[in-house]
């Protein structure tokens, strides 16, 4: 699995490290003699975890009539809590990946070797996404192709390479390279039938290049002919990758871990302010993934790991986060197999007939509805959904095992 790659099991909350910096008061510096960078972040684990835990409570209400507005996506332009979620996945790789490929190295692995790993990995995630969207029954002929696990596994094939070869200067000039150069195709590029900058629901540069490419038939929604992980959005989604790449970058440099920290903030702070301001030409858009959405979502994820990154692992204050750390340890096994269990939960029908509800619709009635306004039950279903794959992932984690790709 791309973001726990180099996680080893472990039998107590402790991560392994090469350095104790558990406690508060450790000197703010690394050993002597150690490597910098080389500690593994209990934080980013916890990050992802709360994710991750984020993702599966949005993805399954009771009901989807009735959701509280900061669980929904945003209609179109501006965003929510909820639009914030997959970009946080996707920068959180990217840290992982400094980290990962960065100690491989440092070890001796070869590129070739690497770059194997990647492609393989790419691969896996993408038939994942195939194999979630298709279950139980396969239809080839109008399967989605584009979705979530698709996309992780597209941005990092094209993202993971630069971890490899390039420093953090190639790295940071290609993210803007991506930034701009979707802004310039999506805002000037005229398209068949609407013209150049019609940046609605079906009509823009993205939508008609998914709709030539994979058929009306293939995507998320055939009424508006689009998908919100199309072709074209997944150029500036690798962008997303790489501002990780970058934290990482700035997470290993071996500087005091309070200038880590403040050096996080300020660049997220400042990172906010640009994504704002750019979204007012280009608007802020999680379905087209524009530029200044990136900027935005990214700079949010940065303040969030400075915050994540100075209480538990410069102040020490753990004990809170070990839910979030138990996800995050087994991520992609925690999305996939809740997804799976969404599907079977609307696929076993309680009793029999054409009118027998679906067990989620039954448990949903039964357990929840006649105690809890509608808004409120369904909202303690998708959390009780998250408890419960919750305690699977702890099985998992005390028994030391995870599920790597």
């Amino acid at each position: 699995m791309p973001m726990t790659d180099d996680s080893t099991p472990v039998s107590d909350f402790r991560s392994p490290r090469a350095v104790d910096t558990d406690s508060p008061g450790t000197a703010d510096k690394a050993a002597p003699g150690t490597a910098p960078g080389t500690a593994r972040l209990t934080s980013l684990d916890a990050f992802r975890g709360a994710t991750i835990a984020a993702m599966l409570l949005v993805n399954n209400p009771g009901t989807w009539a009735h959701i509280y507005a900061p669980l929904e996506h945003a209609k179109w332009n501006g965003w929510t809590p909820t639009d914030l979620i997959f970009p946080f996945f996707l920068f959180i790789m990217g840290v992982a990946l400094t980290f990962s490929f960065g100690r491989r190295r440092e070890a001796g692995a070869g590129r070739a070797d690497l770059m194997k790993k990647i492609v393989r990995r790419s691969l896996i995630l993408m038939g994942l996404g195939l194999v979630l969207h298709g279950f139980p029954s396969y239809h080839l002929s109008t399967i989605r192709i584009p979705g979530v696990l698709w996309r992780i596994g597209v941005t990092y094939l094209f993202a993971a390479p630069l971890a490899v070869y390039a420093g953090w200067r190639v790295q940071a000039a290609v993210a803007g390279a991506l930034l701009l150069g979707y802004w310039a195709l999506q805002t000037l590029v005229p398209v068949p039938g609407t013209g150049a900058g019609v940046l609605q629901p079906g009509m823009d540069l993205g939508a008609f290049i998914d709709r030539a490419v994979f058929g009306t038939q293939h995507m998320w929604s055939q009424s508006v002919n689009w998908d919100p992980e199309g072709l074209l959005s997944t150029i500036p989604a690798i962008g997303t990758v790489i501002t990780g790449i970058l934290a990482g970058h700035w997470l290993r440099s071996g500087r005091p871990r309070s200038r880590i920290a403040l050096g996080m903030l300020g660049a997220g702070i400042a990172g906010l302010a640009v994504g704002w301001l750019w979204g007012l030409v280009f608007p802020i858009n999680k379905s087209l993934w524009t530029s200044s959405y990136v900027l935005f979502t990214s700079s949010f994820a940065l303040v969030l790991l400075a915050a994540c990154y100075w209480a538990i692992d410069i102040r020490g204050w753990k004990g809170w986060s070990k839910p979030f750390v138990v996800f995050g340890m087994n991520a992609i096994a925690a999305y996939f197999l809740s997804g799976l269990g969404a599907r079977l939960l609307g696929l076993i029908h309680v009793g029999s007939g054409p009118d027998a509800p679906a067990l989620k619709t039954w448990i949903f009635q039964h357990a929840y509805a006649p105690v809890l306004s509608p808004v409120n039950a369904s909202l303690a279903f998708a959390v009780s959904y998250v408890l419960v794959w919750l305690a699977v992932m702890w099985v998992l984690y005390r028994r030391g095992i995870f599920v790597r790709i």
